[in-house]
């Protein structure tokens, strides 16, 4: 089930929230569970006893992977931190197994979808049993509470990821009132518009760019087609994560930011501090910071990062052009380091602003496009180093003609300007009922073109 298809918007979401709403909060956390479990069925019914065995493994490991051995004497306390340990590898590597197994058989195999959300699921899980291990979070008795933590439907498919510890409380008791609701359901409007009216529109140029081939279009059709499916993808992601948040806010829960303006960053290393930002705070924490951070010098800390960058490239998948993808962001973050220190580099104002216009497209194509052959295409196409066949110099021209209010849409829409006016003037009765036209516009659009699945819908 999509949050932007029919039945999400008009009969789920509605029926859930009278149900949840009529509920007694003791019971609230069973009734989210078991909404989020129709959720998941209603769209990956195959993958609901994968989903189920794991939840239950996980959740003995964890109430294992918390016992302490403060009571007993230092022998005993030696063998149960082995123990722990032990137990703490099998856990990590166990979890990781079945993300590789489902990545493989998706790459490699028959081409099967691979379960709802599994990407997401596996490093919440990984992150809960860490913090249980470390001693940042404690175990969760209440297999009800840990379902809630990993299943909760509005972060299932495509995040953001939170860590146990900041949504425990919420867990445990929060509020449900009218005036959540109504702020978490102008958020997912506003989201949902994102996606709708903007990812699925202009994605529609980048769709144009594939079926035609990219050898039999321009240069600068080749830039725009580039620029159309960085638009794509941002408020694709960007709108789903909004959505979830205001869900949230909904059923009571903070979840977290996951998007801060990334296209107005000034470096690939700032571009990335906003872009997802859960999974950025993931990897530091659980991978970069453990390696030693940026604190044992220059080399040590190229390294880490491309540890970092490697590991991100193969979560996104397992074919060569994430590898290629991933490698070319961590040499501008090295260079950007390096080109940091120079006082004159520091105060130069629009040029990396520029400089990361130009970058980020091209990076998204190597992340957009499996195909070597086709991805050299396009790249020799960019940079006009490989000629094209039956070129139109015009139809840029003419792109530009079709599609220009909506990259102009969209480029506002990546400022900060846009929501800070939403901000303010969120609660104006004009701004209001401008979200209930927007909103049903949107199932206009879904009843004319149907649904169109989130990027990381199957991820």
């Amino acid at each position: 089930m999509l949050f932007s298809s029919i039945e999400f918007l008009l009969f789920f979401l509605p029926l859930f929230f009278i149900l949840y709403g009529c509920t007694p909060s003791r019971y609230k956390n069973m009734a989210l569970l078991a909404g989020s479990l129709f959720f998941y069925a209603s769209g990956d019914l195959r993958h609901l006893p994968f989903l189920a065995a794991s939840l239950a493994v996980n959740y003995f490991l964890g109430l294992h992977l918390g016992v302490s051995g403060r009571k007993n004497g230092r022998r005993d306390k030696e063998k149960i931190h082995r123990r722990r340990r032990r137990l703490l590898v099998l856990a990590v590597a166990g979890n990781l197994a079945g993300l590789v197994f489902f990545k493989v058989r998706e790459t490699f195999g028959s081409g099967a979808e691979m379960p709802l959300g599994i990407s997401f699921y596996t490093f919440q899980m990984l992150s809960y049993l860490i913090d249980v291990y470390r001693g940042d979070a404690p175990r969760e008795r209440s297999l009800v509470r840990l379902a809630d933590y990993a299943l909760l439907f509005p972060r299932m498919g495509s995040g953001p990821i939170v860590r146990y510890p900041d949504i425990r409380g919420e867990l445990a008791e929060r509020r449900f009132g009218l005036e959540d609701i109504q702020s978490g359901l102008k958020w997912f409007v506003v989201g949902l518009s994102a996606k709708v009216l903007l990812a699925d529109r202009i994605g529609i140029l980048w769709q144009e760019a594939q079926t035609a081939g990219f050898v039999s279009l321009s240069t600068p059709m080749i830039w725009l087609s580039a620029i159309a499916y960085s638009m794509k993808l941002y408020f694709d992601f960007c709108g789903y994560s909004v959505m979830a948040v205001g869900l949230g806010r909904m059923l009571g829960f903070r979840l977290p930011e996951n998007f801060r303006t990334p296209y107005m960053a000034r470096t690939v290393r700032d571009f990335y501090r906003r872009w997802h930002i859960t999974l950025g705070k993931w990897f530091c924490r659980y991978v970069y910071i453990p390696l030693g951070g940026s604190r044992r010098g220059e080399l040590r800390t190229a390294a880490n990062l491309l540890c970092v960058w490697l590991l991100t490239a193969l979560w996104h998948g397992l074919t060569p052009n994430f590898l290629i993808w991933g490698g070319v962001l961590w040499l501008c973050i090295v260079a950007e380091r390096q080109l940091g220190r120079i006082p004159a580099v520091k105060r130069l104002k629009v040029l990396p602003h520029l400089y990361l216009w130009a970058v980020i497209p091209v990076t998204w194509m190597c992340f957009a496009i499996t195909d070597l052959g086709q991805l050299g295409v396009c790249l020799g196409r960019m940079f006009g180093v490989l000629e094209g066949i039956n070129v139109r110099s015009g139809d840029w021209i003419d792109a530009l003609r079709r599609y220009g209010l909506l990259f102009a849409a969209s480029f506002a829409g990546c400022t900060p300007v846009v929501r800070g006016l939403y901000r303010r003037w969120k609660d104006c009765r004009l701004v209001e009922l401008l979200l209930v036209v927007l909103f049903w516009v949107c199932v206009w659009r879904i009843t004319v073109e149907g649904k169109n699945p989130f990027m990381y819908l199957h991820f």
